[in-house]
């Protein structure tokens, strides 16, 4: 049997009526990353400061490393490494001026050039901080996190800000932790970053988990039915298309869309369909609900903004 990284049971907090988690149970494996989703004001960040031991809770059980984070000591703090949406360097100091101060910190640190290399900062390492470039400066955070060898990283919003090159690079850093052996707690609002880097992936809205699995697996999404979709030519209304399709389309913004319990053969009568007649078809996609799809449908999000105050006990 796996062993398990974190453990948690009927978790509850409130803050004075305003309840922020309500009976949150999960268990995230060593060595494996855990996406946790939701958004603002869902209990995100509540739930990971409980489980980093830096708020206390109300209610339920918690394990995390074999210990419970509201009474862990010194020997517990340094087998966790903690990355917070924003962190300030001191911007004087070099890149392995930085790691060395905080290896310092720590009876067992990790090589300070290892890291360095680990996180991708092999040709910045003697750049001041502050000239680093933003997604240089998250990797420094990254790399502050490791330096104490943790067997747990904790990593809140890693990559907001990011352009795409940089997001996908941190992809690479937090993919080289899981064959480290490294456990990775990881909490996104980017449903792909999710997609590609966790092992398993829970969703919370308003304090309550509504999902969780593998992210192909979430929602049910690997059995729904794929999407067809593309955009409708002049001068045709639904009703002209082949009947399978007709059935089943709607129009949407000058689309047509609809759902398919048969996509092969519904594909196949639409491009013999289309080829006798001459007509393109712009647009063409046939895709499963992705990742985004399954979140927004489970989280409600458009309907159920958080109350005025509280996006930041999320």
């Amino acid at each position: 049997m796996p062993e398990t990284a974190i453990r948690v049971k009927g978790l509850r907090k409130s803050y004075g009526e305003f309840v922020a988690v309500r009976e949150i149970s999960l268990e995230v494996e060593r060595g494996k990353v855990m996406a946790f989703l939701g958004p603002n004001g869902a209990g995100k960040t509540t739930t990971t400061e409980i489980l980093e031991g830096f708020r206390v809770r109300d209610a339920g059980e918690v394990e995390v490393l074999g210990e419970d984070p509201a009474h862990a000591d010194r020997d517990w703090r340094e087998r966790i490494g903690v990355v917070l949406q924003q962190c300030r360097m001191t911007p004087q100091l070099s890149v392995r001026e930085t790691l060395d101060l905080y290896a310092g910190y720590y009876r067992d640190p990790r090589s300070v050039p290892d890291t360095i290399e680990l996180v991708g900062l092999g040709e910045k390492a003697g750049a001041r901080a502050g000239s680093l470039s933003g997604g240089q400066q998250r990797r420094l955070d990254v790399a502050v996190a490791l330096i104490g060898n943790p067997e747990l990283l904790f990593l809140d919003e890693p990559t907001t800000g990011f352009d795409p090159t940089a997001r996908r690079q941190a992809w690479e850093v937090i993919a080289n932790l899981r064959e480290l052996g490294t456990t990775t707690f990881l909490t996104t609002h980017y449903m792909e970053e999710a997609q590609a880097l966790a092992d398993r992936a829970m969703i919370i809205a308003r304090g309550e988990v509504v999902a969780e699995g593998r992210p192909s697996e979430l929602g049910g999404r690997e059995g729904d039915p794929p999407t067809l979709s593309f955009v409708l030519p002049l001068g045709l209304g639904l009703s002209d298309l082949p009947s399978r399709l007709a059935a089943r389309a709607r129009l949407r913004g000058g689309s047509v869309e609809a759902a398919l319990d048969e996509p092969a053969a519904t594909l196949h009568e639409l491009s013999g369909w289309a080829l006798e007649r001459g007509i393109e078809l712009e647009g063409l996609e046939l895709r499963r609900p992705s990742l985004e799809d399954v979140y927004l449908r489970l989280t409600g999000q458009l309907d159920h903004d958080p109350p005025p105050g509280k996006a930041a006990l999320g």
